[in-house]
């Protein structure tokens, strides 16, 4: 059976709730999903003073393991437009899989989560796919099939790029019903493609 990573970092729980959305389209289309996040950098006592969610679900992933997967889709909210370091660093240390080939092939997509509205969501969903490129995925984006990207009736993230959600600055925001909609028809589309490619 093929097997999908959805490879996440949150600070406060809206790209987690994300990933989860993203996780139950790859289900829905018949293919494992595995959700993990990466380490947080931040010293702890600093995180408690920010309110960051440190108690999250998802076990923590390892640079070594992506070459286990089919599939990899890859969340974290924007920092001034681009990936921030938690999933920098993640990326950084997977050098010897990049010599070795070893993630070549593999369909990757990616999604995140801005405060703002044009708070920088496509050129980090950019940022966050120059990693999968360099390692040769095979990426995919959030296409137009998926018609709530389209909706301006109401305030609502998602990009042919990927799958968004928006925050609000104090975080108050959560993920909308379309968002989330836009978060599982990733998956399902992204489990589609890995079937297609087995």
């Amino acid at each position: 059976m093929s097997k999908i990573l959805v490879l996440y970092y949150s600070s406060y729980g809206h790209v987690e709730t994300m990933a989860r959305s993203v996780a139950e389209g790859v289900r829905a289309a018949g293919v494992e999903a595995v959700v993990k996040r990466v380490p947080e950098l931040v010293p702890e006592e600093a995180a408690k003073a920010n309110h960051f969610k440190l108690e999250q679900e998802a076990p923590i992933a390892t640079p070594a393991e992506l070459a286990e997967y089919d599939g990899i889709i890859v969340g974290a909210p924007t920092r001034f437009g681009r990936l921030p370091a938690q999933m920098a660093n993640f990326w950084d240390q997977t050098g010897g899989l990049w010599a070795n080939g070893k993630l070549i092939g593999k369909v990757g997509a990616v999604f995140t989560s801005s405060a703002t509205q044009h708070g920088g969501q496509e050129t980090t969903l950019y940022s966050l796919m120059s990693n999968l490129l360099h390692h040769g995925m095979v990426i995919s984006g959030l296409p137009y099939s998926f018609q709530g990207q389209m909706r301006n009736d109401e305030i609502v993230g998602g990009a042919p790029y990927g799958a968004t959600t928006i925050a609000n600055g104090d975080g108050s925001r959560q993920p909308s019903e379309t968002e989330r909609a836009g978060a599982h028809f990733l998956g399902e589309h992204v489990a589609g493609l890995v079937k297609k490619l087995a």
